[in-house]
């Protein structure tokens, strides 16, 4: 029953594969969100020391259009992030199902051994 140990180490191996590539992805959006939130505090400073906080006024700063389209663009990546994040912890929850049917069957295969 050797090929059994081999599936629930197999198994755990992936529950904890998919564990760990959810947390990067937590980590990766979190990094994001600080980024973003340091933008938008940049582009405060610089609308306060122009005095212009209309973006589509012409003396608008040049770096305070650059930085909220930055922080635009990390908010969609923040977007599509959440959704690679559902379906990571789909998989997980599905791989940690697995793990548990596979241990499930090595138990019991190791308690028919020991009546045998």
């Amino acid at each position: 029953m050797k090929s059994r140990d081999s599936l629930v180490r197999l198994k755990e191996f992936q529950v904890n594969e998919k564990r760990r590539q959810l947390q990067q992805l937590q980590m990766m959006m979190a990094e994001f969100e600080r980024m973003a939130k340091e933008l938008e505090y940049q582009i405060g400073l610089e609308e306060k020391k122009s005095g212009i906080s209309d973006p589509v006024h012409f003396a608008y700063p040049t770096f305070a259009k650059a930085a909220r389209q930055r922080a635009d663009n990390l908010q969609v990546s923040i977007r599509e992030l959440r959704v690679q994040q559902e379906a990571a912890e789909l998989a997980l929850e599905e791989a940690q199902a697995e793990h548990a049917k596979a241990a499930a069957l090595e138990e019991r295969d190791g308690a028919m051994r020991a009546r045998a």
